[in-house]
């Protein structure tokens, strides 16, 4: 009788300011994961710069792989396919990745496997939950998106609920920036947010009736803008951890809200997060607390995984292998792309 045969990954993340590169085996164990982070370099200008990124990415981009493989202790030979994520993204970003792979995959001779970044925050919850299978329900909420996702299989994605405005994890950003904290503002909001009140100022919180998935954070945002002027106006103090405590709070409740009412709608007995701020202590907490209420089985990545890294993409990428899925040398970086939309 024959063994199967380890299918092995090398994938490759560059999306916004981590260069990343993985070696990923059977879609489910890590090998290496190798990120080179910006943090620092964009902090300076409290936030990402998109030129700066690309540049950073070109120069990191080579002693990152060859780091990933090395760590690995495998060769461009034993592996079967490049994986790398091309879209959504800053497109200079994405296009240093997307032309990387491409050389790699046509110089080893090895397929090109594209992959969408959200989809791989999804897998990343495969990576440490081998039980874990599709269908189940997951909220995505990252930077840039704040989406609910229906996982019908894998590689098949149902959105039921999404952001009408700015995602969750802009709102933190900009509110850090608001009350003094700086760049990046979802680790420091939760940080100072301990040592706060999180009753202390009754923030909104956002409902839509004809769309009971949907999420709006522009306007806990602006209540909290509201909130700080007022008190600059009347010369009041005001306290930075409350006001970070009470707008967590408002997210976090909006968060868990919509995503138990999909609870109860799909019935799913499973529900994961993925995504930046999964990686926030409030909303890991109050999500475990409300799925526990439910009797619904709850997932979420290690914080190494919810920030970008190509470990979630060589995940994403074996499935999309193992479904078939080969680009050619065609494959261009999709800045705008949309959660199921393939090219």
């Amino acid at each position: 009788m024959n063994e199967k045969k380890d299918t092995l990954i090398l994938a490759i993340e560059s999306s916004c300011d981590e260069t990343a590169a993985s070696v990923v085996k059977n879609g489910r164990e890590i090998l290496s994961n190798i990120i080179s982070s910006q943090i620092a370099l964009h902090t300076l200008y409290g936030g990402v710069v998109p030129e700066i990124a690309s540049r950073k990415h070109i120069e990191k981009i080579n002693q990152v792989i060859e780091e990933a493989l090395k760590q690995a202790q495998v060769t461009l030979e034993d592996i079967d396919a490049v994986g790398v994520t091309y879209g959504p993204g800053l497109v200079g970003a994405l296009l240093v990745g997307v032309a990387e792979a491409k050389a790699i995959a046509y110089a080893a001779k090895k397929p090109l496997v594209g992959v969408h970044h959200i989809e791989g925050h999804i897998a990343a919850n495969y990576i440490e939950h081998p039980d874990l299978e599709p269908p189940f329900l997951c909220l995505v909420v990252s930077g840039g998106h704040t989406h609910l996702v229906h996982v019908e299989d894998y590689g098949k994605f149902k959105i039921i609920g999404r952001t009408r405005d700015d995602a969750a994890g802009e709102a933190f950003d900009k509110v850090a920036r608001a009350i003094g904290l700086g760049y990046p503002g979802g680790p420091k909001i939760d940080k100072v947010s301990r040592e706060g009140n999180p009753e202390a100022i009754v923030f909104p919180r956002a409902h839509i009736e004809e769309a009971p998935y949907d999420f709006s954070f522009s306007g806990v945002k602006s209540a909290v803008l509201n909130y700080i002027n007022g008190c600059k106006m009347k010369g009041e103090e005001y306290s930075q951890a409350d006001i970070a405590a009470s707008f967590q709070k408002a997210v976090t409740d909006v968060l868990v809200g919509n995503a138990m009412h999909a609870v109860e709608e799909y019935g799913d007995r499973k529900f994961a997060i993925a995504g930046g701020v999964a990686s926030n202590s409030a909303l890991r907490a109050a999500m475990a607390e409300a799925c526990k209420e439910k009797g619904v089985e709850f997932y979420y990545p290690s914080p190494i995984y919810c920030t970008d890294n190509a470990a979630m993409i060589g995940v994403a990428a074996y499935y999309e292998f193992m479904n078939g899925t080969r680009h050619g040398w065609d494959l261009n970086a999709v800045p705008n792309l949309k959660l199921g939309e393939r090219v």
